[in-house]
């Protein structure tokens, strides 16, 4: 089992940014990518970021590019969402997950065998 723990939602501004933290902890042996989801109400999940667990390789939605960046410190376990120049239509709640085993399509909620709480963003106009 692999529990994931995020940190670092709130509300701010148009233009604003937050840092997202997602901490990973349990048997963590095996996991090959994080990744972050969000859902707006009344709206599917969409996938935002991902990074594999040796921080080497990263992955975008179109929607966030150039605009969020996401990290890791393997050391603590914890991945990171930078998300600058915040946008309304960025307000959801951003969920954190993890990928055990190889895929391909990151895109894809379903094959995240282990999520987070998630956390609120709120981006007022």
């Amino acid at each position: 089992q692999v529990q994931l723990v995020e940190s670092g939602g709130g509300l701010v501004q148009a233009g604003g940014s937050l840092r997202l933290s997602c901490t990973a902890s349990g048997v963590t042996w095996g996991t090959s990518v994080l990744a972050w989801f969000r859902r707006a109400p009344a709206k599917e999940r969409q996938f935002v970021a991902a990074i594999t667990w040796s921080g080497s390789s990263t992955l975008y939605g179109d929607s966030v590019k150039g605009r969020f960046t996401t990290s890791k410190d393997n050391a603590k376990n914890t991945a990171y969402l930078q998300a600058n120049n915040l946008k309304p239509e960025d307000t959801a709640v951003y969920y954190c997950a993890a990928l055990r085993g190889s895929a391909t399509n990151w895109y894809n909620p379903s094959l995240y065998n282990y999520w987070g709480q998630g956390t609120q963003v709120t981006v007022s106009s």
